[in-house]
């Protein structure tokens, strides 16, 4: 897993924010209509386009005859049961292209969550930093190393769950790199406050989650911590909603929407 999101993130850094992070408008519409695009020619390329056509032809015919046979209700019933048919056929044929395009989209859906999605956190804040620790492993010996203009506000606060969490102050705006320690296990974790629009460090795990958060590394599958976080601000996206969700809805819709509009001049069969 650290291989691939090495991999997608040398890929993605670079052509995601040619203009940098200022112009999320710029990339949260490209790049969705870039993927729908591509899906549809991956589509086209994968399918079984005449079956699709049959399978809808099919469907169309049979949903024709329940209209005009409605009186009788056996000749219902058997063109029912074969619209449900051909409908089974056509989402069969369409289960192996969306096997074959899932891992790419899902790949460009997570970088532009992680460059668009979040905020750095406010200058003056005072976040919290939680650590989870590895199944079997106690949080009363961890450790917090911190550079210097970061402070510990508070902490460490060991929970029952196995969790010990500390409060930050940055006496500066920046990106500041602390270090988690237990025993001989060291991690580090990246918290950026203030400054300009850049790819924020969320959260750092060696759970499949890490996928889902390429700002940094996973940790190691033999980590004596499971999770290393910060909760921060949403990004405000202008004509976007905020944060997560708004990158996910624009995907969504033009991805969609792009490969919808396109389909027939594109020869598609859908």
């Amino acid at each position: 897993m650290t291989s691939l999101i090495a991999f997608l993130n040398t890929v993605f850094d670079v052509i995601l924010a040619p203009f940098g992070h200022r112009l999320a408008a710029f990339d949260l519409l490209i790049w969705p209509v870039a993927a729908g695009i591509a899906a549809l020619l991956v589509y086209k390329k994968v399918s079984n386009q005449k079956g699709i056509a049959a399978a809808k032809n099919g469907i169309q015919v049979h949903l024709l005859e329940i209209v005009l046979y409605k009186d009788d209700l056996v000749g219902v019933l058997v063109s029912t049961a074969r619209a449900m048919a051909q409908n089974g056929l056509y989402l069969g044929y369409n289960l192996g292209p969306a096997v074959v395009m899932m891992p790419p989209m899902t790949a460009v859906l997570v970088e532009l969550v992680a460059h668009y999605a979040y905020a750095p956190l406010p200058a003056d804040a005072t976040p919290l930093l939680e650590v989870t620790m590895a199944p079997g492993r106690a949080s009363k010996d961890v450790t917090l190393d911190v550079p210097k203009g970061l402070t510990v506000d508070a902490g460490p606060v060991a929970t029952p769950d196995g969790m010990a969490v500390w409060r930050l102050k940055a006496d500066a705006p920046g990106d500041y790199v602390v270090t988690v320690k237990d025993g001989a296990d060291a991690e580090s974790k990246t918290i950026a406050f203030g400054g300009e629009p850049r790819k924020i460090p969320v959260q750092r795990t060696n759970t499949w989650e890490a996928i889902l958060y390429p700002a940094e590394a996973p940790l190691p599958s033999d980590s004596a911590f499971q999770t290393i976080s910060t909760k921060v601000p949403n990004r405000e996206l202008t004509f976007f909603p905020d944060g997560e969700d708004g990158v996910l809805g624009w995907f969504f819709l033009f991805s969609l929407g792009s490969g919808f509009l396109l389909s027939k001049p594109l020869g598609v069969e859908l």
